[in-house]
């Protein structure tokens, strides 16, 4: 009996877990003529640099949809490697048509992993690098000019998911 009232005491109050995972890196884009204007990204395709396999965006979408890895919206959101100390994505504007441009990103962090609750175990979280090293822009293709003209880091740690962490001017 006494065995019991220990087990049963050792939970804890709401042994469960809801939003406390891992954050993505939010990524927000805006006008660079005017930096105050949220701005939609349109036919943009995201992919891991160095491999073929682009982001789904639009899982209602069957297998061999290509639209499904379309991204329409202004708002990004990018899972960042837990086991290593930078991500590199290649962002491809006009994906859909004759001229795609592709900018790559990569970004450079801490992981550091914290505990959350017994019912959640550890989530990680990330500190970016300061500024400029946090964010590295670059081009795969010379004679094609950045679409990525800008971006401002406005938070250095993530640690959530409710709020943006990079802004993009193009």
């Amino acid at each position: 009996m006494f065995v019991l009232i220990i087990s049963f005491s050792a939970c804890e109050k709401d042994d469960i877990c809801t939003d406390e995972t891992t954050p993505r890196l939010i990524v927000e884009f805006y006008d660079i003529s005017n930096n105050a204007t949220i701005k939609n990204v349109l036919n943009l395709k995201v992919k891991e640099f160095g491999t073929n396999d682009f982001m789904v965006f639009n899982t209602t979408l069957d297998v061999s949809d290509e639209n499904r890895y379309l991204f329409n919206g202004s708002k990004l959101e990018l899972p960042l490697k837990l086991a290593a100390t930078s991500t590199k994505y290649s962002l491809i504007l006009n994906s859909t048509g004759t001229t795609p441009n592709e900018d790559v990103l990569e970004f450079v962090y801490t992981p550091e992993n914290v505990y959350v609750s017994r019912a959640c175990g550890y989530k990680t979280i990330f500190e970016l690098n300061p500024t400029p090293n946090g964010v590295i822009k670059s081009d795969v293709t010379t004679p094609e000019s950045f679409w990525i003209q800008d971006f401002n880091i406005l938070t250095t740690t993530i640690d959530t998911e409710n709020e943006t962490h990079i802004k993009v001017y193009f």
